[in-house]
């Protein structure tokens, strides 16, 4: 299925004009200089230049997002409210009965759970959700140019992406007005920088491109592509989540096998057992002591393959297990006193949009825009301006 293509052909127009006014000479030689390296790896001039083709200044907005840092950093407990809640969970549904032919198609052949592909495609774009948002997009040549020649730390990142950029471009999978992606590469419905997009993409629908920007089909099996070829386990789980004896802290990072941890104490919530007790697993505590605990299986390693963060890997666990039929976590994680669970986050967001301060989607994701009509809203009946959604907020909205 096709979609966005005059879409992005329309944002590709605007976004690529040429502004000789902002010409930058040290980029256009960068440019220029590089067509050598580009060369030996297989580029050829007239893909090349139809890459750089009107292209004469970096993007300056990849570098303002490669040098911004967030100003609060996200807990475990608010990364996982804002990626498994109710609208993630019931457009998921949705999605499963709308695509259950091709993730029927996907599952057999790459042996990965439908559920699991969703929970991925939630996380990368929010089913493709993303790629509908202008201001997001960058044409991909441009940006990872961009990265090479004005980003230090991220120079060989830039270099090595963009070589595989100019390959998939020079392949006739994407044409260039839809090569469009983030401002560090990622592109898709389901977020592959080139390099990886090389390794892993397929051809799921069958007309000759492998094309994650337009196809539901290729984006889902390039993401089973990539869980495969990285070893995933068919027909087992990521991990179970589990109640800690006392003490069990000091095993925390240990692997033995889930008979060996049950022995020790460490038991599923209200009763369930392990279903293969001889499985190995390593005991994760993404909270620490005081929070819940986990059982991690090789497919949660194998999903960090994706996105090398435990926090990633449990939310897609978690989604995956919610869009599957099954329920949420049992135990708690350990808010801080005043902190929002996730129908008090949708609340704030629900009250500060119907009072005129938040102009953004309800999602439960408290992020930087929130925090701003958070302190808005705050400068307005006189409290203190420090952006923190708190139960003692969240009663001022109410009142």
């Amino acid at each position: 299925m096709r979609y966005w293509g005059n879409f992005f052909a329309l944002i590709f127009i605007v976004l690529m004009q040429p502004c000789p006014s902002n010409a930058d000479a040290g980029f256009e030689k960068w440019i220029t200089d590089f067509y050598a390296t580009a060369s030996r790896d297989g580029i050829s001039r007239p893909t090349y230049e139809n890459a750089f083709s009107g292209i004469t200044a970096p993007d300056p907005l990849v570098l303002k997002k490669a040098a911004y840092q967030p100003e609060f950093t996200t807990k475990v407990w608010d990364y996982v409210d804002a990626r498994v809640n109710p609208l993630t969970i019931n457009k998921g549904m949705r999605m499963a009965d709308y695509y259950a032919g091709t993730l029927g198609s996907v599952e057999s052949r790459f042996g990965v759970k439908a559920s699991v592909l969703l929970a991925i495609w939630s996380m990368e774009s929010n089913y493709g959700d993303i790629l509908k948002k202008t201001a997001r997009l960058h044409y991909v040549p441009r940006a990872l140019a961009t990265l090479a020649y004005g980003d230090k730390k991220r120079q060989k990142f830039g270099r090595t992406q963009l070589l595989a950029a100019l390959k998939i471009l020079q392949s006739g999978d994407i044409v260039r007005e839809q090569f469009m992606g983030s401002w560090a590469g990622a592109m898709g419905h389901t977020q592959f920088i080139p390099t990886s997009y090389l390794a892993y993409g397929v051809d799921m629908d069958g007309n000759g491109r492998r094309d994650i920007w337009n196809s539901i089909p290729d984006a889902l099996a390039t993401a089973a592509s990539l869980l495969q070829k990285n070893g995933w386990r068919t027909g087992k789980t990521w991990g179970y989540e589990v109640i800690a004896p006392e003490g069990g802290s000091r095993y925390t990072g240990e692997t033995k096998t889930l008979a060996q941890w049950e022995k020790m104490g460490f038991v599923r919530p209200k009763g369930r057992d392990y279903p293969r007790p001889g499985d190995k697993a390593v005991l994760k505590m993404l909270a620490g002591p005081g929070g819940p605990s986990f059982l991690m299986l090789k497919n949660f390693f194998v999903l960090k393959r994706y996105n090398n963060a435990d926090a990633y890997a449990l939310a897609v666990g978690l989604l995956a297990d919610r869009l599957a039929g099954g329920g949420g976590m049992v135990q708690s994680w350990p808010r801080p006193a005043g902190a929002l669970n996730i129908s008090q986050k949708f609340e704030v967001q629900e009250r500060l949009k119907k009072l005129g301060y938040y102009p953004g989607k309800v999602d439960g994701y408290l992020g930087n825009e929130s925090r701003k009509a958070i302190r808005r809203f705050q400068k307005k009946v006189g409290l203190k301006e420090d952006g923190l959604p708190t139960s003692m907020l969240l009663e001022q909205l109410r009142e």
